[in-house]
């Protein structure tokens, strides 16, 4: 589909960037390695992942053993569990019934991979109504 794009000329087809996305989506794997190869091609280049050199590798490695995504696990509902299933409630977007038994099966991810800053604010909330959260 897209392998017949690429070979016709800027005249012959207009496409907009969310057409090609689409049309990416629609794709199966074995086409998209077939696109991926066909653009290398056409364009001498390659998608392989850039390689560190020396003097950068330590500073590589640093960054690689730094965590990104981080999920926040709710240990313990304390007692104060109706205000803890109304924050759950309110970060999740879960119905009543949903937080309550995630609540009250403990321990449970509230969410997961998502952005240190993110993570300390659910904690901070979560724990402002009695609730004991770890943060992994």
């Amino acid at each position: 589909m897209c392998l017949t794009i690429i070979q016709k000329t800027k005249e012959e087809v207009v496409m907009t960037k969310e057409q090609i996305i689409e049309a990416v989506k629609n794709m199966t794997v074995l086409e998209l390695n077939e696109l991926v190869k066909a653009i290398e091609e056409e364009f001498g280049v390659t998608a392989a992942a850039p390689v560190v050199v020396a003097g950068g590798a330590a500073a590589g490695a640093e960054a690689a053993a730094e965590k990104t995504e981080f999920d926040v696990i709710l240990a313990d509902a304390g007692a104060q569990k109706i205000k803890v299933i109304k924050v759950v409630r309110e970060i999740t977007g879960l119905g009543l019934k949903e937080a309550k038994d995630l609540v009250d099966n403990t321990p449970k991810p509230i969410k997961e991979g998502i952005a240190k800053e993110e993570a300390e604010e659910i904690k901070a909330k979560l724990e402002e109504a009695g609730a004991k959260v770890e943060i992994k």
